[in-house]
Parts: C-alpha cells; sequence; structure tokens
C-alpha cells in the first residue's frame, strides 16, 4: 500500500542498521491498513534471508520456510491478540502473549505479538501487558495497533516508540480502490458512486472505503441519517429513529455519531466535514452553538463506548444520543 511506505522504510532503515525497537505502537484511522502493515513486518522480521539488507531496504526473501509459513498464515512465531466477543483484548489474552514472549521460538529466529487493538485493552490486561513491557525479550517485537483517537495507558505508551500510518490523498486511495475493484467478479463491482460515497464516509480510509463499497453499511446509513434529520425535526419521535440505528449496530452508530459530533466540531472552527452529506444540518448547528458543545457530544459517544463493553442496548444508546443532539436545536424549532 503506496501510504504506508514511509513507516515502512522506517522499519526497514531500523532492521539493517540492528535498531529495531522491542515494541511500537502503530496509530492510523479505522480502516487505514493497520493490520495488513503489522503481518507485513512481522513477515520481514522472521524471514531467514531477507533481500536488500545490506543496501538498507530488506524485504522479505518470499521463498525460506518462514515466508512459506507466513503465506500460509500458519507460522508459530507470529501471535495475533485482538478483542473478542466482549469487544476487549482480555487478561488471558495478554498472559498468553506473555507466555509466548518468554518462550523460546519454534522456527524462526526472532518472535513476533501484534495486539489489535492496544486502545482495546482492559485494565488488568493493560497492567499484565506492563510487565512485559518492562522486561523486554531480544528476540521478540510487540506491534501494538491502536485506532486514532482511542486512548492507550501512558505508562504502556510510554514503553513503547510510536509510529502513524496516515491516510492516503483521495488520488492514492481512488487508484486503491480501482484494484480492488478489478480483482472482483463483474457483477458484484460496486458503481463508481458508491467507491465515492464509501471513501467519502470512510473519511479516505481505503480498506473501510471498501468494506463500505461492498457491504450494506451505506444504506443503513443512509436510513439513520433520515430519521436523524427527521428527529431534529421534530418530525418522528427519538423511539422511531432509534430503530434505524439498532440495525447498524452498537459500534457502527457510535462511529456514526462520532464522526457527526467530529464535523460539528470542524465546522464551528472553520473548517469542512468529512461528511459532505450532513454538511447542511451540521452548518445549521454550528451556527447556532459553541464549539465546546461539539465536544460534549464526544464524551457522551466514548461514555456510550464504554458502557458498550458490557452489552449496552444500541437502541437506548442511540436514543440517549439523539435527545443530547436535539438539545442543539435553536428552542423555537425544538418547541415547534
Amino acid at each position: 500500500m503506496a501510504w504506508h511506505q514511509a513507516a515502512w522504510s522506517t522499519i526497514q532503515n531500523r532492521l539493517a542498521a540492528d535498531r529495531l525497537p522491542h515494541a511500537l505502537i502503530i496509530t492510523g484511522e479505522r480502516g487505514v491498513g493497520k493490520r495488513h502493515w503489522a503481518e507485513s513486518v512481522a513477515g520481514l522480521l522472521v524471514c531467514d534471508a531477507p533481500e536488500n539488507l545490506d543496501a538498507g531496504v530488506p524485504e522479505a526473501c518470499g521463498r525460506c520456510k518462514q515466508c512459506e509459513l507466513v503465506r500460509a498464515a500458519s507460522h508459530p512465531d507470529i501471535r495475533v491478540y485482538a478483542p473478542e466477543k466482549s469487544r476487549m483484548v482480555k487478561v488471558d489474552q495478554i498472559r498468553a502473549l506473555s507466555g509466548f514472549a518468554v518462550a523460546s521460538p519454534q522456527v524462526a529466529r526472532r518472535k513476533v505479538a501484534i495486539i489489535d487493538r492496544a486502545d482495546q485493552l482492559n485494565i488488568n490486561a493493560a497492567n499484565a501487558l506492563l510487565k512485559t513491557l518492562e522486561e523486554p525479550q531480544p528476540d521478540v517485537t510487540l506491534l501494538l495497533l491502536q485506532e486514532a483517537g482511542r486512548p492507550v495507558l501512558p505508562t504502556i505508551r510510554s514503553r513503547c516508540q510510536a509510529m502513524t500510518l496516515p491516510n492516503p490523498t483521495t488520488e492514492v486511495a481512488n487508484e486503491w480502490l480501482a484494484q480492488q475493484v478489478l480483482t472482483m467478479e463483474e457483477g458484484s463491482r460496486p458503481e463508481a458512486t458508491v467507491l465515492a460515497k464509501a471513501l467519502m464516509l470512510a473519511g479516505n480510509a481505503p480498506r473501510l472505503a471498501l468494506e463500505y463499497a461492498t457491504g450494506d453499511f451505506i444504506g443503513l446509513r443512509d436510513q439513520a441519517f433520515d430519521g436523524f434529520k427527521q428527529f431534529m425535526k421534530n418530525q418522528i419521535p427519538v423511539a422511531e429513529a432509534a430503530k434505524a440505528f439498532k440495525a447498524l449496530g452498537l459500534e457502527d452508530s457510535l462511529w456514526l455519531f462520532e464522526s457527526w459530533a467530529a464535523d460539528l466540531a470542524r465546522i464551528g472552527a472553520g473548517g469542512a466535514p468529512v461528511d459532505a452529506e450532513a454538511e447542511n444540518m451540521l452548518g445549521f448547528l454550528a451556527r447556532s452553538n459553541p464549539v465546546w458543545k461539539a465536544h460534549e457530544l464526544l464524551d457522551m459517544v466514548r461514555e456510550a463506548r464504554a458502557a458498550g463493553v458490557y452489552n449496552a442496548n444500541p437502541e437506548l444508546e442511540a436514543a440517549r444520543l439523539l435527545m443530547a443532539w436535539q438539545q442543539l436545536m435553536p428552542t423555537r424549532r425544538r418547541a415547534g
């Protein structure tokens, strides 16, 4: 992925100079390809005979036993720890990582552990991870993936080096999406208008845009947005508007509310929104409210996301957020 090149070059240079840190936090927007990048790094690190190492730009050879295992997604010295049903990375998973870290590699010269996502560690898991970070093993590299805007404990961050994966330009993202579409069967290829809308909604995060373009998110989002607008104008009750968000599910609903609140703050500060279709509505609200109101909404989304760990009801959370949004309407409009 072209937009990963700067971060990839940094890893190549550090590996060639034998200055690779024991732990890296990789931050990026949802859908920018953090997991794909981390898996590529893991493949390079376990390769037996990386090419171009002397030139300072090593690449996995693609032919050795390690590369074959990576290609088959069955390398025993590469482990991934990700949120489970509770949407959190649990302490038992981190204890398993700790055991993996101190054990000898099975087939490679080093081991790689990927935590996807480090911002979803519960408190016990975070404390368990600290012990591993404080006693780094020379043959293990930890790659912690963090979604932008989601906090990681300062004690964990201070023990890792940080790297950011940026979103690509619209031109680069469009080019990548076009290449992906060409690999699909002709009858299943999204139309150009769908791709453009998906990329807009994803904030130029290509992998998320592809997910949107090939799934049902856009249709469900449009229904939720229509219900949102009607509720804000007092045309439908909150319970009816919340039903569309229930269909989206809690995580996507919260992401939608969060993106609108962030756009409200951007407009209030003189910027442009990511969701161009919501610009008129958000512009009206921005002219009627101070910018700090948008940050109150963002805080409410974070509270709802924390509640989601305990299986919060998506319809009730949507209703609560919708009512908070309606408080931004001028009093005469709300009374009408």
